[in-house]
C-alpha cells in the first residue's frame, strides 16, 4: 500500500471558497496518495481588526458560533472527527442554503438557522447534539485562536481560507469553481503543488467571474 502524504487544511465552515476547495480536496485523496487534516481557522478572527464592508461584518457576527462547535467536537471526541462535522455542516450550510432565508421579504432568524443546521450536523455525525449549546460560549476561544494562528502563520496575513500544508509548503487556495473530478481534480493538485513548491513564488490571480457552484 502507498503510503499517503498528510495535508494539513485550515478551514472555517462559513467560507464558501474554502467549501469548494475542501470538496476538490476529497477529490484529490481518490486519485493521488494523499490525506486530509482538517483544522479550524476563523473569518472572525482573521477579519477582527481589519477594514471590511459593514455588511461583511454583519455577516461575521455570527461567524464564531460554528467554529466554537467545531472545537468543543474536537475537544470531546477528537481532531479526527472535524472532517465528517465539516461535511455535514457545509452540505447544509452551502448546498442547502440553510442560512439564507428562501423568501427575500421573509423574516429570518440566522442565529436561529445556525443553531438548527449545527445540531443537524452532529447528530448526522454520530456526534452530542447538545454541543450546539458552545455556540454562544467563549470557552473554546482559546483553542480556536490557536488552531487559526498556526494556519495563518504559515501563509501570512493578507489570505483568508482555506489554507493547505503539505510537505513543508503551505499556500491559500486554490479558489475553484465548480471543483474538478477525478483526474482533472488531480492534475490541478499536481499543477498547485508544483507552483506553490516553487522558492520565490508568491502569488497568481485572475478575478472571480462565477459564484461558488455546489454540486
Amino acid at each position: 500500500m502507498t503510503e499517503r502524504t498528510p495535508v494539513d487544511f485550515w478551514f472555517d465552515p462559513f467560507c464558501p471558497w474554502a467549501w469548494m476547495t475542501s470538496r476538490w480536496l476529497l477529490e484529490v485523496q481518490a486519485v493521488r496518495p494523499v490525506e486530509p487534516r482538517w483544522h479550524i481557522m476563523s473569518l472572525a478572527v482573521l477579519n477582527e481588526d481589519k477594514d471590511i464592508p459593514d455588511a461583511y461584518r454583519e455577516m461575521l457576527k455570527n461567524a464564531m458560533g460554528p467554529v466554537r462547535v467545531l472545537q468543543a467536537a474536537a475537544d470531546k471526541y477528537g481532531t479526527d472527527i472535524l472532517g465528517t462535522l465539516y461535511t455535514e455542516l457545509g452540505v447544509r450550510i452551502h448546498n442547502q442554503g440553510r442560512l439564507k432565508p428562501s423568501d427575500p421579504e421573509q423574516e429570518f432568524d440566522t442565529a436561529l438557522a445556525i443553531r438548527e443546521v449545527l445540531a443537524e450536523g452532529l447528530s448526522a455525525a454520530g456526534l452530542d447534539p447538545q454541543l450546539v449549546d458552545a455556540v454562544d460560549s467563549t470557552e473554546f476561544d482559546e483553542a480556536v485562536r490557536r488552531s487559526h494562528n498556526k494556519g495563518i502563520e504559515l501563509v501570512g496575513q493578507e489570505v483568508g481560507t482555506p489554507v493547505i500544508a503539505v510537505d513543508g509548503v503551505a499556500f491559500f487556495g486554490p479558489v475553484i469553481s465548480p471543483d474538478p473530478k477525478g483526474e482533472d481534480a488531480g492534475k490541478l493538485w499536481d499543477g498547485v503543488l508544483l507552483v506553490a513548491s516553487t522558492d520565490g513564488f508568491f502569488e497568481l490571480k485572475r478575478s472571480r467571474t462565477r459564484d461558488p457552484i455546489f454540486d
